[in-house]
């Protein structure tokens, strides 16, 4: 990987928005601050630098001009009193520099040069080591010779500066994060509503409340909610009346095939009739348990609920068993859930000849209802296509064993509608498991 391409995998945006907003907008922001620190610092340097030098001209002015004044032996006195933080006053010649000034000393010997006037000659020289330092000579009316010995330094920063500014970056990451927050929480909650959008059942519209375009985008959320819906209802009821309708011609057509002298065609015509009859049924169950919501709930014991439904089916010689039930009330549609573990056993005993019921408590508090056999199974591949509608299989559950491909549908259709959900899983050493869960 060349070092173009690893510069450019570290400066990629995450993948997340609320994170390339926040480092947007606290880039931006932390830049302007930035910005606006380093003008200030600027203009505060600048100014301290002007008030410097005017007062390093006014001072060294009347220092020079005092010191000409007073006797050889009362000068040493006066200098403890003329000192400043930044230079100071030796009788003397001073230490031997060099006359090459930076651009700083040359402004500072200008302004010594300009204070001292035409009456005294001016020498100044740079003073070698780790810190900028000047040494300016002036040469008195009586002869002798007065060094200036300067330090230059601006003010220094003020000792709380850094934690104003750790402070304000702070604050300046709690509100970018807010305003983040506040941005994304509108679409964090479109993105849930998306994701357990179910027409089939009844939940809460998104919330049309909030800034503009969030209430727009709900707005259209929620109308195309309200247009899939209908969409459904509508393909459910064109089945429901087609197979509705299919009843009475098939039945009539049955009449007359059976009234017709016997033979082998008149067997076809009868068996593919009542395989048209099945399916007609079917399509017929289908369209109603789209609306298996619309019966009303009922509190039941679920083991026990479970147990006679098992008990019904060993009392016509059906291998069905069931494990110790569980002490269990569940609030749900009674009618609904029996049509749901009817058709899971009958599958059961239509491809393995035998049926296993258990109950289990989930982890997370709700119930699970597992009926298994140990049939030819379902490919790994085809375990969710075959909750699909009028989906058959290859093997043994296809149509030549009467299925229609609606049974599993009807099941996960009626399992949606009471609030639960159905699964389909293979069994260790063969074998298929439906796994109903509810609450």
């Amino acid at each position: 990987m060349s070092a173009a391409t690893h510069i450019a995998g570290i400066l990629r945006l995450p993948r997340t928005l609320r994170w390339r907003l926040f480092l947007i907008l606290f880039a931006g922001l932390a830049v302007a601050h930035a910005l606006s620190f380093s003008v200030q610092f600027y203009e505060r340097t600048m100014s301290a630098k002007a008030t410097m030098f005017t007062t390093l001209e006014n001072d060294v002015a009347t220092s020079i001009a005092l010191l000409d004044r007073l006797p050889p032996e009362e000068r040493p006195q006066w200098l403890g009193l003329l000192a400043r933080r930044t230079y100071r006053f030796e009788l003397g010649p001073g230490l031997p520099g060099v006359p090459e000034l930076s651009p700083r000393a040359t402004e500072i010997a200008q302004t010594i040069n300009a204070a001292a006037g035409k009456r005294f000659p001016v020498t100044v020289e740079s003073i070698p080591g780790e810190r900028e330092h000047l040494q300016a000579r002036v040469t008195l009316s009586d002869g002798s010779t007065v060094t200036i010995d300067v330090l230059p330094a601006l003010m220094p920063l003020a000792s709380w500066l850094p934690y104003v500014l750790l402070a304000q970056l702070g604050l300046l990451v709690l509100c970018t994060w807010f305003a983040v927050r506040l941005a994304i929480k509108p679409l964090l909650r479109l993105a849930s509503a998306a994701e357990t959008l179910d027409p089939n059942r009844k939940t809460a519209r998104l919330d049309e409340n909030g800034p503009a375009e969030v209430a727009y985008a709900a707005t259209a959320f929620n109308a195309m909610r309200d247009r899939i819906a209908q969409y459904l209802q509508e393909r459910v009821q064109i089945l429901a009346a087609i197979s509705h309708d299919l009843q009475t011609p098939i039945t009539r057509m049955k009449l007359r095939a059976e009234m017709a002298e016997d033979s082998p065609e008149k067997n076809k015509l009868v068996n593919d009739l009542s395989e048209i009859e099945r399916l007609v049924r079917e399509g017929v169950a289908y369209a109603k348990s789209a609306h298996g919501d619309t019966e009303k709930p009922a509190r039941i014991d679920l083991g026990s609920f479970v147990e006679s439904i098992a008990f019904d089916y060993q009392d016509t010689g059906k291998a069905v068993t069931m494990q110790s039930p569980i002490d269990a009330v569940l609030v749900t549609r009674p009618h609904a859930l029996r049509r749901i573990l009817t058709n899971l056993i009958d599958n059961a005993l239509k491809f393995a000849g035998a049926a296993e019921i258990q109950l289990e408590k989930a982890p997370d508090g709700g119930l699970r209802i597992l009926v298994s056999d140990r049939g030819p199974g379902i490919p790994a591949e085809e375990l969710e296509a075959a909750l699909q509608p009028f989906y058959r299989l290859e093997q043994s559950r296809s149509r030549d064993t009467g299925g229609t491909g609606l049974g599993l549908a009807i099941t996960q259709q009626l399992a949606a509608a009471i609030g639960g959900s159905l699964k389909l899983s293979n069994r260790p050493g063969g074998g298929l498991t439906a796994e109903v869960t509810l609450g």
